[in-house]
């Protein structure tokens, strides 16, 4: 009889060691994963692996760009620029020209659809223009195109953009595209 009450103690107390265990591995899971969306948040990556493949813009860019823009939060900037890539209302009806579009509201770039095609748009025209040159593309992005054609165009190194903000905004974007590819591989389509 003791030894029954034992066996069924050890088995009551392993029983109850395996929940804890499974409950620390789930509750780690949430935890991580919250503390990912709070550190290195994605929403929207359907609209953002669509606009990659339709512009031939890599996903992690497009994501890093948003992050450093606005942290996935749809806002609007001190100089006017709006949503989730902070285009400005001037960029948004140069883009719809030239994009074929003739609808343009400037409450569209609320909307992640239309700032995530537009942003990705920009990004591939950028591109285009500098042979491909991510750091001059970014530096465009963040200081315009009059700056970076003043800085040497394509071509251009982290350590030839005088401007320190700038520096640091592609610095960030480059880090964050990595850290979109490591984490966010599978829903960014990698």
């Amino acid at each position: 009889m003791k030894q029954r009450k034992r066996r069924r103690r050890l088995f009551v107390g392993a029983a109850a060691l395996i929940a804890v265990v499974a409950a620390f591995f789930v509750l780690r899971g949430i935890v991580d994963k919250a503390i990912q969306e709070l550190t290195l948040p994605l929403h929207h990556e359907d609209i953002i692996r669509q606009q990659a493949r339709e512009k031939d813009v890599d996903a992690a860019l497009i994501a890093a760009v948003i992050y450093s823009e606005s942290k996935f939060s749809d806002r609007t900037s001190s100089a006017g620029a709006r949503g989730l890539m902070q285009i400005t209302p001037e960029a948004a009806n140069e883009i719809e020209r030239h994009s074929g579009g003739t609808t343009f509201k400037l409450g569209d770039l609320s909307d992640p659809e239309i700032n995530i095609r537009y942003g990705t748009f920009l990004l591939r025209e950028l591109l285009d223009r500098y042979d491909d040159d991510v750091v001059a593309a970014l530096a465009a992005y963040n200081a315009g195109p009059a700056n970076v054609e003043h800085w040497g165009g394509s071509g251009l190194t982290l350590e030839g953009i005088p401007f320190p903000e700038t520096r640091a905004y592609v610095e960030e974007v480059l880090d964050k595209q990595r850290a979109y590819r490591e984490k966010y591989g599978k829903e960014l389509g990698y």
